[in-house]
């Protein structure tokens, strides 16, 4: 299926030359003089070579078909991580290259989407926001203004994030995966 390069966005997955490609990151390049472009940094899926292009954003990219399902994340091994498909039961293992850095997200029954090229796992896509606790922080200061001063924090599962002067060790916070940005105080 043709699309414009302008649309395409993290996850995807493109047909370049007869090879996959998922698209790690797309930025769109709106210059006052010239032509707006849109620049693209992807993994070959065959291989995991890194490979960046730059197209016109009116330029048509194919992008290939792929399934993408929920999944239920069960636990991680040697072999890899382990997903459950919640309508079959079916397992997926996916090797850590596809998981990439969203792994400190992945917490025991987290619902994420699966994309499978013919059988193979190829791209995971986060929920957009995940609650965490707060294991260290700094103690607030008194007096401090609450706002526009944030202050540093650990979080469980060893993100370090800013976070407002209110916010002390044992709270349980919401922060956005793509970020890794406060958004507010988990309502549990």
């Amino acid at each position: 299926m043709k699309v414009i390069a302008s649309s395409l966005r993290k996850g995807n997955v493109v047909e370049l030359e007869g090879k996959l490609y998922v698209v790690l990151t797309a930025e769109n390049f709106h210059p006052g003089k010239g032509t707006p472009t849109t620049s693209v940094d992807m993994r070959r899926i065959s291989d995991g070579v890194k490979v960046s292009e730059r197209w016109r954003t009116t330029e048509m990219v194919e992008k290939a078909t792929v399934d993408e399902r929920e999944y239920d994340y069960l636990y991680d091994d040697a072999e890899g991580f382990h997903f459950m498909n919640p309508d079959n039961y079916e397992q997926v293992t996916v090797s850590a290259d596809v998981v990439g850095d969203g792994k400190v997200f992945l917490t025991e029954g987290i619902k994420v989407f699966l994309k499978t090229y013919e059988g193979v796992a190829i791209a995971i896509e986060l929920p957009q926001k995940v609650v965490v606790e707060i294991t260290e922080t700094e103690p607030v200061v008194k007096g401090q203004t609450a706002s526009s001063s944030y202050k540093p924090a650990m979080c469980s599962n060893g993100i370090r994030v800013m976070v407002p002067p209110h916010i002390g060790a044992g709270t349980r916070i919401v922060i956005n995966t793509e970020d890794n940005s406060y958004v507010e105080r988990a309502k549990d």
